[in-house]
């Protein structure tokens, strides 16, 4: 479903993703872990188009983004970092515009919405404006829009980001519910987050793939804790 191969992406001559190769299949739910500037966000970003790579290839369901972007866009739910949404549109509206833009059938819209709006717990807002949302239910509705349109593909830039311990649980359910027939990458700084709905994990630091295997490997791979496995790894101080 997705493959990456030989990913670079420069800015002003400095690499943020250096020669990455990575392939995600039907079913799997990838952690993509990393610290903060170790190049997540920008592949994510160019697994959707988004941005150009410098160079290298990446494949959606056999596609090449960079020849049929608009045509691959359409099989992608997309959660970027921060959500940028219209604040002045109620939660409503805004879920209605997504719905129609995303080429929903007329019939399906009410349907579609109704459906986002219970998984992700949406009732008691529906009708307010987005500015005037909470941090945690702006994310919601983020994810809400990500998911409306049944995508093949979920990508997720640190989905549970400003969520309390109930809504992180609600919204973790809800990965592992949709994941079966699905291909989805997860961008998180929380271990435990890969443990509880993840198939895969892959660490990145510097912009180079440092570990693709699953979670029970990483976390079989050390003595220490998963925070320090995590480090290890990161920072290369392993034996």
């Amino acid at each position: 479903m997705i493959e990456i191969k030989n990913l670079h992406k420069k800015y002003n001559g400095i690499t943020v993703v250096d020669d990455l190769s990575l392939s995600v299949n039907k079913g799997e739910v990838l952690g993509f872990l990393g610290p903060n500037g170790a190049g997540k966000s920008t592949t994510m970003k160019m697994i959707t188009g988004f941005i150009e790579p410098t160079s290298g290839e990446i494949k959606i369901k056999d596609y090449l983004i960079t020849n049929l972007s608009y045509k691959v866009k359409k099989y992608i739910g997309y959660l970027p970092e921060g959500a940028p949404m219209y604040g002045e549109m109620t939660t409503y509206d805004f879920l209605l515009f997504i719905a129609k833009i995303r080429g929903i059938e007329k019939n399906n819209i009410n349907n579609s919405i109704d459906s986002v709006i219970s998984d992700l717990s949406l009732q008691d807002v529906i009708y307010k404006r987005i500015e005037h949302l909470s941090k945690g239910f702006k994310r919601r509705v983020g994810i809400a829009q990500a998911i409306i349109h049944d995508p093949e593909i979920l990508i997720m830039d640190e989905p549970t980001d400003g969520l309390d311990p109930n809504q992180k649980y609600d919204v973790r359910e809800l990965i592992k519910k949709i994941s079966k027939d699905k291909t989805i990458i997860v961008s998180t700084h929380i271990l435990e987050e890969v443990e509880a709905v993840c198939t895969r994990a892959a660490i990145i630091a510097k912009g180079k793939l440092l570990f693709d295997d699953t979670p029970i490997t990483l976390k079989n791979s050390g003595s220490g804790s998963l925070d320090d496995i995590f480090r290890e790894i990161t920072l290369g101080v392993r034996n």
